[in-house]
């Protein structure tokens, strides 16, 4: 049978989701972990790859295994066998083909970041001390919606077949002593939002003018782009599917049921 494995994590330990070699991932830990758990060779595939420090409070992966009964005792054995960095919530039946990559429909990323000092954030989100002009990025940011060419944001020498993504949200939103940038696409490139964070602060700071970022976009290439964010602010949040892969109309939103 099929399942849709949905776990969260903290990124600072893992290079990334992606089995690498003589690296340690994600992936990686959660495949050894289930084949324990299973007692046999298990393999998983991921909804994307994040990037090495790259968090994910929603990350959802597929494996196939014999039938699980009690999904809850099975999620708690799990748990019990991940290190602390990783936590899985919740355990969904599918159809047999259902693909956690190419199914996918939309994918939700935010980018933390902490005004001011704060020791207690240092890991999770990216301190900034100078003053940033949120209207103008967020004026910058609209330039991002609908379907574009993105290769100026996408790391150089990626294998991709197309540049285009179809951007849906892009907002900055202040939350207490955080500013949080969302943006929800359909795809996204290697090093996308990164970049796309990179750039905008550069709007913040005054350092690229509003208007230059339509004409970044249309250039096509990674150097006319600010520089990519720091990893360490950036978390996965949230990927949808459509509801005709779950079986007995199980939601993948029940993020917390087994819990």
């Amino acid at each position: 049978m099929r399942y849709f494995l949905k776990l969260g994590y903290h990124g600072k330990n893992y290079f990334g989701w992606q089995i690498q070699p003589e690296q340690i991932t994600v992936q990686e830990v959660i495949e050894r972990c289930l084949s324990v758990l299973l007692r046999e060779k298990i393999e998983v595939v991921g909804a994307g790859r994040t990037d090495t420090g790259v968090h994910a409070k929603e990350f959802i992966a597929h494996f196939d295994a014999q039938q699980i009964k009690d999904r809850t005792h099975f999620i708690f054995r799990l748990n019990a066998f991940l290190p602390k960095d990783i936590a899985v919530y919740n355990l969904i039946e599918t159809i047999p083909d259902a693909h956690a990559r190419f199914d996918a429909v939309s994918r939700t990323y935010e980018y933390k970041i902490s005004v001011g000092k704060n020791p207690f954030w240092n890991e999770l989100a990216y301190q900034v001390t100078k003053n940033l002009n949120v209207a103008k990025m967020n004026e910058a940011a609209s330039c991002l919606i609908g379907k574009q060419n993105f290769q100026s944001f996408s790391r150089t020498g990626s294998d991709v077949k197309t540049y285009f993504c179809e951007v849906k949200e892009a907002l900055w939103k202040r939350e207490g002593d955080f500013l949080i940038f969302r943006i929800t696409a359909d795809r996204f490139l290697r090093n996308m939002v990164r970049a796309i964070v990179g750039t905008l602060l550069e709007v913040g700071y005054d350092k690229i003018p509003v208007q230059e970022v339509p004409k970044i976009i249309a250039q096509k290439d990674r150097s006319f782009a600010g520089p990519s964010a720091p990893a360490h602010g950036l978390y996965l949040v949230k990927v949808e599917y459509p509801q005709r892969l779950f079986l007995n109309k199980i939601k993948v939103e029940e993020a917390h049921k087994n819990q």
